[in-house]
């Protein structure tokens, strides 16, 4: 790697916001180490709620404790790999530092998945115990005997609810019968048993050997949306040192007193970091949420008010709507995070309007563990851009082509980064993690970004999904945004499309507002007055909704796909 890097003297830390240090110093905790600290320091006060039932943090200290014991005695070691198969629930929170206090591999699994989704990544992990929604037991329990799952762990969400409460907690069900009629085989599970069963045992005893800093704590899935997902190896010193980042980016929280809403699911990386450990680390209280549902928070927010949320835009949006509506109040929200997509400016406008607070966009990737780059916490914030690089964070800008080639400063290029949250590497798959990971542990994030001279990153588009037309690269998002600017559009989708010839169309799958009426070559020559010619799409189609993952981004593989079938049926 060249040493001609234009931002080796990190400009960007003259943005940051009071009392924000420029590095997190060592990290000295694992995640269990962590969690009894705030077991110690916060144990009266209350760790997690889940529709009006709290658990405090010395009860959960217990739970984590007994669970670890339970989990033990069926056979769970170090660097064993426990699958958690669950949507956001008090279980979710104890599975998790129980398996982790053993010195095993949590592997997070989205429990809407089909039962071919999740056989891939049992088949790539090979765990051989899984802790699942009693709801996709039958799912896990029917994967054929070559997996060889030990114990499949049942946990039934109702067990947590307050005693005597019936709650609708409107989850969609996979199909057991369908998935079962998809895959052959016979259950292997030789301890089917229930999750509270296993926390009927004694404490783990304290002089069970614990894990170190460097070992395995979590196998973390990437989405998929540009090709085969992959297991993110990351250790307890990663996951450790991205909630201390995150603590030192928001000097103004109050630890032990803070009320953080879990409405991203805790198996993905971004609500799994801002929640189960970020949160934790402070002695937040958890309001978890099964999914995001306006009318569950709007009725949590009158009991336990929340003061700081990481969300995605499209739940801002309901959120800052209702409040306009005055069926909620958004007020006491201080500190707000976005990710995992691009943040309208409009959106901020209403949301910090709402609230008086701030709304501020971050950057990561699962292999960031997840946050790597965020706005500052304070006026300093830019909107419309993904913000500055971590405390303790590193990065260049890189020729797509040749990631040893710095790119002078300013001009456009391939966004690498560096810092304690970097993963390992991807399980079993050493050639995917060379060439992801470069000397010196740079890792190549895939996306195209500028930055500009006082250190603000904005990105331009992923690297997989830039559009070449006519020998020009076409950015999505730019044609996106053109796009979503038209007043009959809500939202649009643009990918490319291949030509016999070689080379792509541009193509447009658009969702019209209500009322709106589609007409394709109006929408075209509206994107002439705002692109250049070739970045114009040749096909624009009208959608009744756009395929989009759990959190909210828009899948554009499957969008991709939907198009080139139709295109090669008509």
């Amino acid at each position: 790697m060249s040493s001609s890097n234009p931002y080796e003297s990190r400009p960007w830390l003259a943005a940051y916001a009071p009392g924000v240090p420029d590095e997190i110093g060592e990290v000295e905790q694992t995640l269990p180490d962590m969690i009894d600290q705030a077991v110690e320091a916060y144990g009266r006060r209350t760790a997690l709620e889940f529709f009006g039932a709290t658990t405090s943090y010395r009860e959960l200290g217990e739970q984590i404790e007994r669970a670890a014991e339970g989990l033990r005695r069926l056979g769970v070691g170090f660097g064993d790999r426990v699958a958690l198969v669950l949507p956001n629930c008090p279980q979710h929170v104890v599975a998790f530092y129980a398996a982790l206090r053993l010195g095993a591999v949590v592997v997070e699994h989205n429990p809407l998945y089909t039962a071919r989704e999740l056989r891939h990544q049992f088949e790539d992990h090979g765990a051989r115990f899984a802790i699942v929604w009693d709801k996709v037991y039958d799912t896990v329990a029917d994967f054929p005997s070559d997996l060889a799952l030990d114990a499949i762990i049942s946990v039934d969400l109702t067990e947590a609810l307050p005693f005597g409460k019936r709650v609708a907690l409107r989850l969609p069900v996979p199909k057991a019968r369908a998935a079962r009629a998809q895959l052959t085989g016979t259950p292997e599970a030789r301890h089917p048993l229930s999750w509270r069963s296993l926390g009927k045992h004694r404490r783990i005893s304290p002089r069970r050997p614990r894990p170190g800093l460097d070992d395995t704590a979590l196998l973390q899935y990437t989405s998929g949306t540009t090709g085969s997902p992959k297991g993110a190896i990351l250790t307890h010193r990663n996951l450790r040192a991205n909630a201390m980042q995150g603590r030192a980016w928001v000097p103004g929280l109050h630890e032990g007193e803070e009320t953080f809403y879990a409405v991203l699911p805790l198996f993905h990386a971004y609500g799994m970091t801002l929640c189960l450990t970020f949160a934790m680390s402070i002695g937040a209280k958890l309001v978890l949420f099964p999914k995001f549902d306006l009318s569950l928070v709007t009725a949590a927010s009158r009991t336990s008010p929340p003061t700081f949320m990481p969300a995605v835009p499209p739940i801002y949006d309901q959120l800052s709507r209702a409040s306009e509506r005055g069926t909620i109040d958004v007020s006491t929200v201080r500190f707000a995070i976005s990710g995992a997509m691009s943040l309208p400016v409009a959106t901020v406008t209403r949301w910090e309007e709402a609230t008086g607070g701030l709304l501020v966009e971050g950057y990561g990737m699962t292999e960031t563990s997840p946050v790597a780059l965020g706005n500052p916490i304070g006026p300093s914030r830019r909107p419309g851009t993904v913000g500055v690089p971590f405390p303790s964070t590193e990065i260049r800008v890189v020729d797509p082509e040749d990631p040893t080639a710095d790119r002078p400063e300013g001009e456009a290029g391939e966004l690498l980064i560096r810092g304690p949250q970097v993963f390992q590497g991807y399980w079993g798959r050493p050639d995917e993690t060379a060439a992801s990971l470069l000397e010196d542990g740079w890792l190549r994030t895939g996306d195209i970004v500028t930055v500009s001279p006082d250190g603000f990153v904005t990105v331009v588009d992923r690297l997989k999904e830039l559009i070449i037309t006519g020998g020009f690269n076409v950015s999505p998002t730019e044609v996106e945004e053109a796009l979503a600017s038209h007043p009959d559009v809500a939202a649009a989708a643009v990918v490319g499309l291949p030509r016999s010839s070689g080379g792509e169309d541009v193509a447009a799958a658009v969702l019209l507002r209500d009322g709106a009426t589609f007409d394709a070559d109006a929408l075209r020559d509206f994107c002439r007055t705002h692109l250049t010619a070739y970045k114009v799409p040749r096909r624009i189609v009208q959608v009744d909704d756009l395929p989009r993952s759990l959190i909210g981004k828009v899948l554009r593989r499957q969008v991709r796909d939907q198009l080139f079938a139709e295109r090669s049926a008509g």
